[in-house]
């Protein structure tokens, strides 16, 4: 079955992420100039465009498109950026912030993906993004500071490491909580130590590793 990618895009851009307050269009233009379907497994290629978070082994999975999109749209990337994304997954994410900064530095802690990510953002001929190995839950010193950080799995709460390594006037995306109520949020370095939180939406996505927890009053 040959499966009309082109058509899917659209739907998918039309009806599950412009219903979904993702109105930037240069956010648009760059679902439609970045191929997801070629950062989606083989055997799930033809849900790469579902409304579902796709498999990707090891238990782990790429972000639903519309979460990805409204995270896209929410840091806001602009030309000169540097961007740290914690959780390379299959590194779509990175191909399209890749697309709109100067930067993208991608770590995971899963070796397969680490692999996956290099592979797919090479046939995608993306030459400034990065993929390491490694756990950047608390950040990734190595290129600090930021003008973008985004996390794709969830925290219970926000390290403050990470928080540390925004460059004034950096953003940082992340899922914040703890299942099953856990909220997106935005957050900006105003000044040296100080940040503005905004709420963006609600969902439930599967924490990173080795993700601080808050800690647990014992009686």
């Amino acid at each position: 079955m040959n499966m009309d990618f082109e058509r899917a895009r659209f739907n998918m851009v039309e009806q599950q992420i412009r219903p979904w307050d993702v109105l930037d269009q240069d956010v648009l233009d760059l679902l439609f100039a970045v191929k997801r379907e070629n950062f989606v497994p083989p055997a799930y290629r033809n849900l790469a465009f579902a409304d579902i978070e796709v498999p990707l082994g090891n238990g782990r999975s790429m972000l639903e498109p519309k979460v990805e999109a409204r995270m896209l749209q929410a840091v806001s990337p602009r030309r000169a950026d540097k961007v740290l994304q914690v959780g390379a997954g299959s590194g779509y994410l990175a191909a399209l912030l890749g697309a709109r900064v100067e930067q993208v530095h991608a770590v995971d802690i899963d070796p397969a993906l680490v692999t996956m990510a290099r592979a797919n953002l090479e046939r995608a001929h993306v030459t400034n993004v990065s993929v390491d190995q490694g756990d950047a839950v608390r950040g990734w010193p190595l290129h600090a500071p930021y003008d973008v950080i985004v996390v794709t799995g969830s925290l219970p709460m926000l390290p403050h490491e990470l928080l540390a390594q925004l460059k004034l006037g950096g953003r940082l995306c992340a899922i914040v909580g703890d299942a099953p109520a856990m909220t997106a949020q935005l957050v900006t370095c105003t000044a040296e130590g100080a940040y503005q939180t905004v709420n963006l939406f609600e969902t439930n996505v599967a924490p990173l590793d080795n993700a601080p927890r808050k800690d647990r009053f014992v009686f």
